[in-house]
């Protein structure tokens, strides 16, 4: 059997699924408590969908988005037998090279491979001519970025983004203690479901450290297709020198995540790679509203607009149209204030030297965590 041809997984059910647009009362409602993180048994109706290879069984609503590089069509469908919505991943094989392939093959079995409800799952995969379907759980909310475009263009409130990074961060310390770097962290790649179960994708920008049986201490491969992470990738892995880099390049990320959740802006988004190099490098950790950072008003607007993310391990919120955002609205949320636990966690994060980062096991343990999930309200 060949790695794209079809397997069937049977870890996560379908529960609670909200296709409609939200308030952000009723986001912050299903966000505000820390979802269920053990593994149940699917239900009957999920077993139907997990094992069902039929394309006749699928009927495509709409496409949500584009990804991996606008190779993948994004769709909501219903899966007509038992009525459950799901998210479709359409790719071409022909229009991929080999790199790309392989790109989709890894992310394909590693998310058969890990078992972890902050980890994204693929129900069900296989092929239909040269089309490659992926076949997933439907994520009412979509992408962390599309919350932010939709509802929350100046940036989220602490509650909101302790629960997203705390989901995340579990996910990527489970991948850490699998001996793998994510190596494309960022708000487009945290899915979040109707009942508020975090996950993390992006998959297809994995690596692992384990080579043969044993475990190396640095990695010197740079993520192929690139381009659009760079502005969350680390110091050390956008050097590329001698000494390479490891899990710890993915905290760094996790603050960048940070900054991005909590202005609504991707920081070093217009950079040339060399200029974000020297800045990345050149002096204290950031604030999360550095304005030297973040993209002009005119890039904002374009970015908030946009209904496209890169990756093809990306969802994106499904609604009836999205928010008007007025020019008023694209600055820099500079009257924003945050608690020093946040601050501490951001600069933690960023820290040049890697060795200073926590690890994600020890992040999960920050202040910024446990502090009483209403106190931001």
């Amino acid at each position: 059997m060949s790695l794209l041809d079809c397997f069937c997984t049977s870890r996560t059910q379908v529960e609670s699924l909200r296709p409609e647009k939200q308030s952000e009362t009723s986001i912050r409602q299903y966000l505000v408590d820390e979802p269920t993180l053990s593994w149940s048994r699917p239900s009957t109706r999920a077993s139907e969908v997990l094992c069902s290879t039929n394309v006749s069984h699928y009927e495509l609503q709409v496409e949500i988005g584009r990804g991996f590089d606008n190779l993948t069509s994004v769709h909501l469908a219903r899966h007509t037998p038992t009525g459950t919505l799901v998210t479709i991943k359409i790719t071409n094989l022909e229009n991929c090279n080999e790199e790309r392939l392989k790109a989709l093959q890894k992310a394909v079995i590693l998310s058969h491979f890990f078992r972890h409800p902050n980890i994204t799952t693929y129900w069900t995969v296989f092929t239909v001519g040269s089309w490659l379907w992926v076949i997933s759980p439907f994520m009412a909310y979509g992408s962390a970025s599309q919350l932010l475009r939709t509802y929350f263009p100046e940036g989220m409130s602490e509650t909101l983004i302790r629960n997203i990074l705390f989901g995340a961060v579990r996910g990527l310390n489970y991948l850490h203690q699998n001996g793998c770097i994510h190596r494309s962290i960022k708000a487009s790649h945290i899915l979040i479901s109707g009942d508020g179960l975090v996950t993390l994708s992006g998959l297809s920008h994995l690596h692992s450290l384990v080579k043969h049986g044993q475990r190396h201490r640095a990695v010197y491969d740079f993520p192929q297709f690139s381009t659009s992470v760079q502005p969350w990738l680390s110091p050390e892995l956008l050097r590329q020198d001698l000494h390479g880099y490891n899990v710890k390049s993915d905290i760094y990320s996790v603050g960048i995540t940070a900054c991005e959740l909590a202005s609504g802006q991707v920081p070093f988004q217009d950079m040339h790679r060399t200029q974000m190099l020297l800045q990345k490098l050149k002096g204290p950790p950031y604030s999360p509203l550095d304005i030297s950072i973040f993209p002009q008003s005119e890039s904002r607007m374009k970015n908030s607009q946009s209904g496209v993310d890169s990756g093809i391990g990306e969802s994106v919120l499904v609604s009836s149209g999205t928010h008007t955002v007025n020019s008023d609205r694209l600055h820099t949320p500079s009257s924003k204030t945050f608690s020093p636990a946040f601050f501490s966690l951001v600069q933690l994060c960023l820290q040049q030297d890697p060795e200073k980062r926590p690890s994600a096991s020890s992040l999960l343990s920050h202040v910024f965590f446990k502090q009483p999930y209403f106190e931001f309200l």
